[in-house]
Parts: C-alpha cells; sequence; structure tokens
C-alpha cells in the first residue's frame, strides 16, 4: 500500500482504505480462482494497481466519463481506476465468468458504487462509453476496430475519446498504422521501480 501512497498521496481515507483492502481480498479469491499469477500476487500493488494507475498519468477523468474496461480479469484496470476516480462510472467487461465474480465480489467487499458489471465477449458490449481501458488484451489495432462502437461522440475531457491500454516492449510496429493519432507515454517517467521500465500507456484517439 506504502507504493501508491508514494505516488498518490492525496488520497481520501476512503480511497485508502478501499486500497488498503485489495490485498486480502485478492490474495483469499486466487486460493480460489486463479485472477493473478501466483507467483506475483506478493506484488499486486506494484503490478497490478500501481500499473493501473499509470492511466492517471497520462489523463485525469473529468467528474461523468464513462469508462469500459475491456478484459477486465479480475479487475484491473478498471478497479483501481474506479477508486482513484469516484466521480466517473467504470463498467467491467470479460469475456470469462469466473473472473467477472472475482471483480464483483471484490468491488462489493470494498463499497465500490460507481462500477457496474459484464460477462460478455467485446464484440457483444453495444453502450456508449468516453473512454475504453485495457491491459494488453489484443494487438492494438484489433482493439480499435472492435471498440470504435463504444466510443462516444460527445466530448467531456481535455484528451479526445478514445482508447487507453497499458502495454509493454516495442511499440513502433503496433502502432505504426494509427500513428498520427497514438500517443505513447513511458511510465518510467512517473514510476521508478524497475518493473516500469518498459511498461506503457497507449493512447489512441477514435473517431466514429
Amino acid at each position: 500500500m506504502d507504493i501508491i501512497l508514494k505516488y498518490f498521496p492525496y488520497l481520501t481515507e476512503e480511497q485508502c482504505r478501499q486500497f488498503a483492502a485489495l490485498y486480502d481480498l485478492y490474495t483469499g479469491w486466487n486460493t480460489k480462482i486463479n485472477v493473478i499469477s501466483r507467483k506475483d500476487i506478493e506484488h499486486l500493488y506494484e503490478h497490478h494497481v500501481l500499473h493501473s494507475l499509470g492511466i492517471a498519468n497520462v489523463i485525469r477523468f473529468r467528474p461523468g466519463t464513462a469508462v469500459m474496461d475491456l478484459g477486465t480479469g479480475g479487475g484491473f484496470p478498471g478497479i483501481p481506476l474506479a477508486i482513484l476516480f469516484p466521480e466517473i462510472t467504470v463498467h467491467l467487461v470479460d469475456s470469462t465468468g469466473k473472473k467477472v465474480h472475482v471483480a464483483m465480489e471484490v468491488a462489493g467487499a470494498i463499497g465500490l458504487k460507481n462500477v457496474t458489471f459484464r460477462h460478455a465477449r467485446a464484440q457483444e458490449e453495444k453502450q456508449l462509453f468516453d473512454f475504453v481501458v485495457s491491459r494488453a488484451v489484443m494487438p492494438l489495432t484489433d482493439l480499435l476496430k472492435i471498440i470504435r462502437k463504444n466510443i462516444s461522440p460527445i466530448q467531456k475531457n481535455a484528451l479526445p475519446n478514445g482508447l487507453l491500454c497499458l502495454k509493454g516492449g516495442e511499440l513502433a510496429k503496433e502502432t505504426m498504422p494509427v500513428r498520427n493519432k497514438t500517443i505513447i507515454h513511458h511510465l518510467n517517467e512517473d514510476f521508478k521501480e524497475e518493473f516500469f521500465e518498459t511498461k506503457k500507456v497507449v493512447y489512441s484517439m477514435v473517431s466514429r
């Protein structure tokens, strides 16, 4: 939990309580359903929670912003973002029902009120959102094709509506087809831990 406060020192008491509760909740659920690598669970705050919050270094969502977390797994990056931005709504979608169940249970246990859930494939979700967030679920161009239908034409934020992806490694080839509408933000500029050396937030503007 200290690593979250290191980079986000102005959390409210409620936000601190919610973030602090995540370790025991995910550790408990991970013994029943493998939502996080068993070797990685001890690094929950650095590798999963703080990594998710890296999106906040690219955009500070304005109140009323609607976000979809596609391929959320056990709730990343959606649950940490919903805690950090209590005045937005986050819709968590995954094709694996067991993982959606874990995310629902975790959110319920910490009293998170600004989240909704759906067990579905990306192609089945028809609602409109200001932004779609995702953590390396598929190549960027494939993801953009799927979520284009979900992006609202109404702008609420300083950054135009679009896709925010957490990715790692070399991305020049993957982003080449959409390079004119894409910004790559290197998380090692914000977070000094070795884990973030190759981690990036990729933003792509989406127009319908």
